[in-house]
Parts: C-alpha cells; sequence; structure tokens
C-alpha cells in the first residue's frame, strides 16, 4: 500500500488546488456577466475539497496514533511540515494554471446556460470532442499576464488579512493533531480544539476577505471599476494563498500546537484529573 503520508500530500494539494482555483471564478463571472452562478461554481468546485478531507482524515489519524504507539512525535512533526508543503505546492499548481482556469470557467459557464444542469455539464466535458476542446484553451502565463496589477485604489489590509487567514486554515487541523500527540491521553480533546485556532480564520473570512472581494466584484459588475482591478484582486488573493502556506503556516504550526495544547490543559483541569 501507498505510504499514508504521501497519500495524505496528494489530498491535501488537491484540497488547496480547488480552493485556490475557485478563486478565479469570480473574475469568470465579471468576463461573462454571470456572477451569481460563478459563485455557484465555487461550492460544487468545493465538494472536492470535502470529498478530499473525507478521504485524508482517517489516515491523518492513523499517523497520530502510530506516533504515540512508537514514542516518536518528533517525527509526526516533520511529516506534518512535509503535508503543509503539499498545500503549498497545491496553491502553486492552481496559480500557474490560472489563465487556464479562468478560460474553462467562462466557457463553462456560458455552456451551463445554455443546459441548465452541473450534471450534464460534467458529462458533456468528458465527450472526446469537448474534452479534446478543453485541452486545446490550456495556457500557462504570459509575460501580460501581469500586466495592470496595480495596488491602486484597492484596500491592501484585506490582502493581508487573506495571507493570514489562508495559512490559518493550512494548520489549524495539523495543529490540534499534533498538539493531542502531546497530551496522547487527551487527544480527543486536542483535536476538537482546532475551532479556537480555524475559528480567527473564519472571523476574518466573514467579516474582512469575503465581503471585500465582493464589494470589487460587484462594482466591476456595475461599472464602476476596471476588470482589471478585479483580475488584480485575484492575482493578489492568489499570491497570498502561495506565500502564506510556504512562509506564514510553517511558522504558526508549532505555536498553534502549544496555544492548542494549553488550552486543552486548561480543559483537562477543570474535570479535577
Amino acid at each position: 500500500m501507498m505510504n499514508p503520508i504521501i497519500i495524505v500530500c496528494i489530498f491535501t494539494g488537491i484540497i488547496h488546488f480547488a480552493e485556490c482555483t475557485a478563486s478565479s471564478l469570480r473574475l469568470a463571472g465579471v468576463r461573462t456577466k454571470s456572477i451569481a452562478t460563478s459563485l455557484s461554481f465555487v461550492n460544487a468546485t468545493l465538494l472536492v475539497t470535502r470529498l478530499s478531507n473525507m478521504l485524508q482524515a482517517p489516515f491523518l489519524g492513523g499517523m497520530v496514533d502510530s506516533a504515540i504507539n512508537r514514542g516518536d512525535v518528533s517525527a509526526l512533526a516533520v511529516n506534518f511540515r512535509f503535508i503543509i508543503f503539499a498545500a503549498f505546492l497545491g496553491n502553486l499548481f492552481a496559480a500557474i494554471l490560472t489563465p487556464f482556469s479562468v478560460s474553462i470557467f467562462v466557457k463553462a459557464i456560458l455552456r451551463f446556460e445554455e443546459i441548465g444542469s452541473v450534471p450534464k455539464l460534467i458529462v458533456s466535458a468528458f465527450k472526446p470532442k469537448n474534452f479534446f476542446a478543453i485541452i486545446k484553451r490550456f495556457r500557462l502565463p504570459k509575460k501580460n499576464t501581469f500586466a495592470n496589477l496595480s495596488l491602486k485604489g484597492m484596500p491592501q489590509l484585506f490582502l493581508w488579512l487573506n495571507l493570514i487567514m489562508v495559512s490559518i486554515y493550512a494548520i489549524g487541523v495539523l495543529s490540534a493533531l499534533y498538539a493531542g500527540s502531546m497530551v496522547p491521553e487527551y487527544r480527543v480533546t486536542a483535536t476538537q480544539l482546532s475551532a479556537i485556532v480555524n475559528g480567527l480564520a473564519t472571523i476574518l473570512l466573514t467579516l474582512m476577505v469575503d465581503p471585500t472581494c465582493a464589494f470589487i466584484t460587484d462594482r466591476a459588475m456595475k461599472g464602476k471599476r476596471s476588470e482589471k482591478d478585479v483580475r488584480a484582486m485575484v492575482f493578489y488573493i492568489i499570491l497570498g494563498r502561495v506565500a502564506g502556506t510556504l512562509l506564514l503556516s510553517q511558522l504558526l504550526f508549532l505555536p498553534a500546537a502549544e496555544y492548542i495544547k494549553t488550552v486543552t490543559l486548561m480543559v483537562k483541569g477543570a474535570f479535577g484529573n
């Protein structure tokens, strides 16, 4: 059987690839003037992440149990850092393929308006004629892809908050699992406390990042901003995902695990044993 760490890294890469790719749907929505449809496609895209999360969860749990039984928690930390790096690779590949993703999403949205059904759209994509048409649309970033990506007139705070949010999301569950390995008798409690880390990311997404993205996109739809502003926004959001999982997630991993461990011990004290 394939090494569990490889399996988890593959699923983690898929999760972050799908989430990062979904960011380009805002640009596709502006280009097709179908922003509501494009955002509904985000949910369809994120089904991939939910499925991957479900499939990788047993392997992550098994890695923790195995490390505890061997008494080799330090090796678990190394493995988790590889998993975080896999998240970076998923975001990096999605970033490189952004022009291709936007092109495909634009075509998919327009095709959906004709078909009116996502399952039929997916099935039609695998027909030989349509599949080869998709392949022909393949493109990588060119020099002019990075033109007109100015931050002028764009609120920059939300871009920094996006970087922080993505970095936290990437390590929330891993830090909780690692904290559980440090206090194995309370590892279920520690695992449940991943929310005290991911909760901050959820607050940032809900109150600061997503509303600002929606505001810029809506203004572009109304002609009060140009499409290049949405391009710039998508570019810097994706750049934040790449940089966040490459650097900040690695830096936050152990401090977050220690934080969860401390709270776990506080919960342990509340039960008087």
